[in-house]
């Protein structure tokens, strides 16, 4: 009896270590903790939302998280994006304050079937860095080797269109996991060491082009160590 409560002391502690690990980054009500464009972004139905219209931005803008930079961490949020393009930035560099613009790794979304769960490098000149069903292992010399994981026409069919999805970000070292509703979409192993990132900031994306409305919620972070 005394070993099985011990066991279930322990259980219990261990449970709440690891719950304590995940950190909410979004109250479901407020910006608090997140700064951006005011014309772009709100708070609607609980989720973060960006809406714009017809050639409403002349540039990507950026909500951008005011926690700090991230390292090696695991991200989670809900995502549903109806029109235009969008993504989540990380370990990603804000170059222009004023307009809310950052630079870097993006688990990309799109409302096509093209463009979600790849890696895209924003604003690098390094852009795609693993389509959907890439494995891509980068070089020192920024040369690619490229493996399959899954075809990408399938893995698409795994991503509800309008409506809402879930996002998994693992970034561990050089090693950048992109999952969608449990699927591994692509994933990078970044050796290209004067331009891989280890830590920077989070953000979620606005784009330029057609209207388009995205919104986000449930977003988690753990720090990984």
């Amino acid at each position: 009896m005394i070993r099985s409560l011990a066991f279930l002391v322990l259980s219990a502690a261990s449970a709440t270590a690891f719950a304590q690990e995940s950190k909410s980054l979004f109250d479901g009500k407020t910006l608090d903790g997140w700064k951006g464009d005011p014309a772009v972004w709100s708070v609607k139905d609980g989720a973060l939302t960006a809406t714009t219209s017809e050639g409403q931005l002349k540039y990507n803008t950026f909500l951008v998280w005011q926690g700090g930079d991230v390292k090696d961490f695991e991200l989670t949020a809900k995502y549903k994006m109806v029109g235009g393009n969008s993504g989540i930035q990380y370990r990603s560099k804000l170059v222009d304050p004023e307009k809310f613009i950052v630079a870097g790794y993006q688990a990309d979304i799109d409302s096509k079937p093209r463009y979600t769960g790849i890696n895209y490098s924003e604003k690098t000149g390094r852009n795609i860095l693993a389509e959907r069903g890439q494995k891509v292992t980068i070089g020192a010399d920024g040369k690619k080797e490229v493996e399959s994981i899954g075809d990408a026409a399938e893995l698409q069919k795994k991503i509800k269109m309008e409506d809402w999805n879930d996002y998994r970000i693992v970034a561990r070292g050089n090693r950048l996991q992109h999952f969608i509703n449990g699927d591994l979409m692509s994933e990078v192993i970044d050796n290209e060491t004067d331009k891989a990132a280890n830590s920077g900031v989070l953000a979620l994306q606005a784009h330029t082009g057609p209207p388009m409305t995205v919104q986000f919620k449930d977003i988690t972070i753990k720090e990984l160590k």
